[in-house]
Order: C-alpha cells, then sequence, then structure tokens
C-alpha cells in the first residue's frame, strides 16, 4: 500500500512528527511505501531522511496562516500527491488536515485527519477558536475519517459539529516498548522529579516551578526536558526563585527514555491538551505521574491508581502532589507499577499499529496484515 502522510512543520520535532515518523518506519518494514509531505526542511526531514523514509519538502507549508503561501501549498500538495498517486493520504495537525483535504478534494483517493488536538476549543484565543471551528466544520466533510487521539477529543468534535458521527474514530497512541534497563526505579531517594515539554503554550513550566518553590527545603532534584521561546523565561524564573542548580534545564534531546530512566516522578504541568504522548512514556518507564487534569489526560492517568491529577494552574495542587510523591516511596512504586500495567495493556505501539491499519484496510478496501501487529505486541 502506498500512504501518503502530510505535515506541518519540519522545523520543531513534536508529538504529531514523532507519530508520523513511527508509523512510516514500521509501514515501510512491513513493504508498505509510505512518503511524508512535510512543510520546509530541518529536524523533522532529516530525522525521516535517516530512518530511510522517502520526504517531500513542500516550501509553501507553514504554521502561520498566509492566504497566498496556503493556496501555494495547497496546489504543492495537489501537486505531490497527483504525482505519487497514493492509497490513502493521511494528514496530521490542523494546518496540514485543512490543506491537505483542500487539495485531495477532486481526486479520487480516501482522506484521513488526524488532529492531534482540536484548536477549537481553550487551546487558542477565544477568536481563534471561533476561526478554526468554521473552518474544520467546512473541511470535515472532505475527510474519509476523522481519527482522534481520545475519547475527550471526539466529544469535544462533536459537541462543536465538527464532522458527522460516523466520521469519527478514536484511536489511543501508543509507544514502542523500551528495554528492561530503561525501566524506572521509583523507589530510589532522593526522587528526581523529570517533566517533558516543549517551553511554549500550552505548557505551564511556571506552575511546575513554583510549586517545587514550596518545596525548596525537601529533598529532591529536577530536570526540564525541551526547548523551545519560552526557555529563557522559565530559567530566567527558576533563579528568581531560587531554584538553580536543582532544576536542570537541558534542552531537546531525541533520548527521552534514557532522561525518564534515571527518574523516580515524571510531571506535566499544562494549560490544555490532547493526549500527551509524555505521559505514555513515562508511564511505559514505569513512574508514577502527576499531571493537570486538562484533555484526555484522565483517560490515561487514574487519580490514585497510576498518578496523580491536579486542576490546571493550580500551584497549591502541584506542590501537594509533588510532596506526597516526593515523601512516599511506597507510594511511588504503587503507582509507578500501576501505570507500566496499563500501558502494556493499553498504550503500545502494537495496539495502535493494528488499529490504524484496519482502518487502512476499511477506507481503502485492501488487504494489510493488522492482525500481524497485535500478534506480535502480545
Amino acid at each position: 500500500m502506498k500512504i501518503a502522510f502530510v505535515i506541518t512543520r519540519a522545523d520543531a520535532v513534536g508529538g504529531a512528527t514523532i507519530h508520523v515518523r513511527d508509523l512510516a518506519v514500521a509501514l515501510a518494514a512491513e513493504g508498505h511505501s509510505p512518503t511524508v509531505l512535510v512543510g520546509g526542511s530541518g529536524p523533522v526531514s532529516r530525522e525521516l531522511d535517516a530512518c530511510g523514509i522517502r520526504v517531500v519538502s513542500l516550501p509553501h507549508l507553514a504554521r502561520p496562516m498566509n492566504p497566498l503561501h496556503d493556496a501555494l501549498a495547497v496546489r504543492e500538495i495537489a501537486g505531490a500527491i497527483s504525482r505519487l498517486a497514493p492509497d490513502l493520504v493521511s494528514a496530521h495537525t490542523a494546518k496540514a488536515g485543512c490543506l491537505a483535504r483542500l487539495a485531495c478534494s477532486r481526486m479520487n483517493v480516501p482522506v484521513l485527519y488526524t488532529p492531534h488536538g482540536w484548536t477549537i476549543a481553550d487551546r487558542l484565543s477565544v477568536r481563534g477558536g471561533r476561526f478554526y471551528r468554521v473552518v474544520e466544520r467546512a473541511t470535515a466533510p472532505l475527510a474519509t475519517a476523522i481519527v482522534n487521539v481520545c475519547a475527550y477529543e471526539r466529544r469535544l468534535a462533536e459537541a462543536h459539529r465538527i464532522g458527522r458521527a460516523a466520521q469519527h474514530r478514536v484511536i489511543y497512541n501508543g509507544m514502542p516498548d523500551i528495554p528492561h534497563e530503561l525501566l524506572a526505579r521509583p523507589e530510589s531517594d532522593p526522587p528526581h522529579i523529570v517533566m517533558v515539554a516543549r517551553f511554549e503554550p500550552p505548557k505551564d513550566h511556571e506552575t511546575l516551578l513554583r510549586a517545587l518553590a514550596a518545596l525548596r527545603d525537601w529533598a529532591w532534584t529536577c530536570e526540564l526536558v525541551g526547548d523551545g521561546p519560552g526557555l529563557g523565561r522559565a530559567r530566567a524564573l527558576a533563579t528568581r526563585l531560587g531554584l538553580r542548580p536543582r532544576v536542570r534545564f537541558v534542552g531537546s534531546t531525541p533520548h527521552v527514555a534514557t532522561a525518564l530512566a534515571g527518574a523516580q516522578v515524571f510531571a506535566l504541568a499544562t494549560r490544555s491538551e490532547a493526549f500527551p504522548r509524555s505521559i505514555l512514556e513515562a508511564m511505559r518507564a514505569g513512574l508514577p505521574v502527576v499531571a493537570t487534569g486538562v484533555g484526555g489526560v484522565r483517560e490515561a492517568v487514574e487519580h490514585g491508581a497510576t498518578g496523580l491529577v491536579v486542576p490546571r494552574q493550580s500551584v497549591d495542587a502541584m506542590t501537594d502532589a509533588l510532596g506526597e510523591l516526593i515523601t512516599d516511596r511506597a507510594l511511588r512504586v504503587r503507582l509507578g507499577a500501576a501505570g507500566r500495567r496499563a500501558y502494556a495493556s493499553r498504550f503500545t505501539f502494537g495496539r495502535m499499529l493494528a488499529q490504524t491499519l484496519s482502518l487502512y484496510e476499511e477506507v481503502t478496501g485492501a488487504a494489510v496484515p493488522s492482525a500481524l501487529y497485535q500478534a506480535r505486541e502480545k
């Protein structure tokens, strides 16, 4: 099967680009022919190329809204799809999803759209949310199916009357497993806390840092993995709060699993989410999770069972949750083990891939060996 993936940004590695990379690599390993159409060039396109995945760079596909560039990007996508003649187009994130559906609207090719987080609610300003609701409603009929990464996202789309109910599917993100030596040891003291996130909205490093400041007399260290435009402000805040050098800013890394293996607690403070991959990575490592209860977070983290869920932008609640895990080694071990079991039963890459291939088969009528992946994962 020939699959054309379309995604907006080559300049920043994020959850959606990792998702596309992993899918493309798995498909290629089984004899399918994936191609990734991506805006511009950068770390994403280089990583795909290193993995042996064919990449088509689209110079005019970019994240900012620009009517002229967007029209040219539609033409670029249409031209690339015509040349590739894929059996299926799989578009990811809002911008690429919109333009790819427009480009394919007069072609006889099924198009799947995965938003990776609807830009229609509290992720944008009120004005921005209204604009994207109009756009999503108008372009929804052009998708053969819409893949939501969690049930919360599906409910959100249906509440805003985006697409028909029959178009919407839920396929949870999934992670490839890690070697045994990369499993964390949550019982170790003093606990080391890790947050993996870009320093840009909607991530909320400020709440985490202020919570840690309230615990400055306790025994802990913290590592913040990621980069982004807000990195300088976060460093300055950590300095003002007297947290340096106990809080380390280590930048972006392709070795997230290694960073998590050395932790005892995973934290994610955020104002808005769909279904964060970083939480699944932490659960895979056997770490207890402290996370803001937004979007589909509660579909992965069960409060008191696999982690602790706190209200959005609540420094006091984040402080209490971190303090509980810092002082209670047995709780860290119990929550971490339960999180690892939840990952193994619900959030493996094999499970996600089998469901994705089943959908491919449904919309194209092609026979793809989805059962093979389920058997492998078991």
